[in-house]
């Protein structure tokens, strides 16, 4: 029996301006803001960016003691800490200003077995840490981290597998099955991320599997729909009938995409037509009709809308207005990235809508791929780098003032 959450009494909504910046940087230090307003401006020159990721990794091989310089800077903006415990104060600080978090364990491109074991029992770990508490609503895993990504790629590519590797396949569904089967248990709800096209639809379906399996009452379990590419749009769509047809909650978390420049590369190389959408209004419109057609469906449809863009967060929130949904229902979110976008979390909770972070941690050296890719990522998104440092310049003066 599907739950029914469109008809919760409506919680008040407060004004809504992704401007004020008195809220968005009402959790920030005025010496925390200054090292906001330097990491920006260094990560707004694309040339330091490109040559940060092997320069780093060279010195920290020779071992040069730099750990504490990136520790001390974009380490610290954005990312928790090196373990949950040292997660506790952003966890407190966020909540502080009514924005929950998303614990995101972000080891990434590993290759071993007691490695994917540690990583599926760390993953458990957050979703023990976020039982009984408000601050911490969702979790999320990626299934690269338990799982060998070239063993995905031969599954998605239909091949036989040896037995070995029939063996190490069940591993991986088992590692799976603990994650969301605690989740279920906890009633902690946790999200799949999306990875490259290459592996998705493996992903997709043990997605799918679990949501059948553990979404019959409510959403515990999530896919991710990257809509850069030009067929997620009818993917929500065909994934929706089947969880009617099955009589499950479908888990969306909706996001525009992390791969798109790997993934165009791949295809030329390839020789196979870019699964990648022809331009940036052509995502931005199957974003925003994504959202369109979850809220209207917002009883069998949970999301998570992942986006920094202001647009798609204004059209969430007056479509909750429009169909008179509660904006604290617990089939919608609006997530952003821990350290970014300030202004949407911060003012979308302060207007009472529900609000989480990612809020990446790890082992500094193991997180750095992470680190380097949102950095690369925010240079391509045209403005992003400008709009973070314009606002942070405004409540500099504000504050002076």
């Amino acid at each position: 029996m599907l739950s029914n959450v469109s008809d919760l009494k409506a919680s008040p909504v407060t004004t809504l301006s992704f401007e004020n910046t008195e809220i968005a940087f009402r959790h920030a230090t005025n010496y925390e803001l200054k090292r906001a307003y330097w990491l920006f401006r260094i990560i707004n020159v694309n040339f330091l960016v490109k040559i940060g990721p092997p320069v780093t990794n060279f010195a920290i091989n020779i071992g040069l003691p730099i750990k504490g310089i990136i520790k001390a800077t974009i380490f610290k903006h954005f990312c928790g800490g090196e373990t949950i415990t040292e997660c506790d104060s952003t966890i407190k600080k966020l909540y502080a200003g009514g924005v929950g978090t998303i614990l995101d364990y972000s080891i990434e491109g590993e290759d071993d077995e007691k490695v994917f074991d540690n990583t599926g029992e760390e993953i458990i770990r957050t979703i023990v840490r976020a039982s009984g508490d408000k601050a911490v609503p969702i979790t999320v895993f990626k299934v690269t981290g338990v799982g060998r990504f070239s063993l995905l790629e031969k599954l998605d590519e239909g091949l036989s597998l040896t037995t070995v590797e029939q063996e190490e396949w069940q591993k991986v569904q088992a590692r799976v099955l603990a994650i969301c089967e605690k989740a279920y248990q906890t009633g902690i709800p946790v999200m799949i991320d999306a990875e490259e096209t290459w592996i998705q639809k493996t992903i997709d379906q043990l997605a799918l599997d679990m949501m059948a399996r553990f979404n019959k009452e409510k959403a515990i379990v999530y896919n991710t729909y990257q809509m850069y590419r030009h067929d997620k749009l009818a993917s929500i769509k065909q994934d929706y009938s089947q969880a009617v047809a099955g009589g499950f909650i479908l888990g969306a978390k909706i996001v525009r995409g992390a791969y798109m420049e790997k993934e165009r590369k791949r295809a030329e190389e390839k020789g196979y037509p870019s699964p990648i959408q022809p331009s940036k209004e052509a995502t931005d419109i199957d974003y925003d009709n994504a959202l369109r057609f979850c809220v209207d469906r917002v009883d069998g449809i949970a999301i998570v809308a992942g986006t920094h863009n202001e647009e798609s967060c204004r059209l969430l929130a007056d479509l909750l207005n429009e169909k008179h949904v509660d904006p604290k229902n617990p089939h919608v979110y609006f997530s952003q990235l821990l350290g970014m976008s300030d202004n949407l979390s911060f003012n979308l909770a302060n207007a009472n809508y529900n609000v989480v972070k990612y809020v990446p941690y790890g082992p500094i050296k193991a997180v750095l791929p992470y680190l380097f890719r949102r950095a690369q990522e925010n240079t391509a998104i045209a403005g992003q780098m400008s709009r973070e440092l314009g606002l942070i310049v405004k409540e500099k003066k504000r504050r002076t003032l």
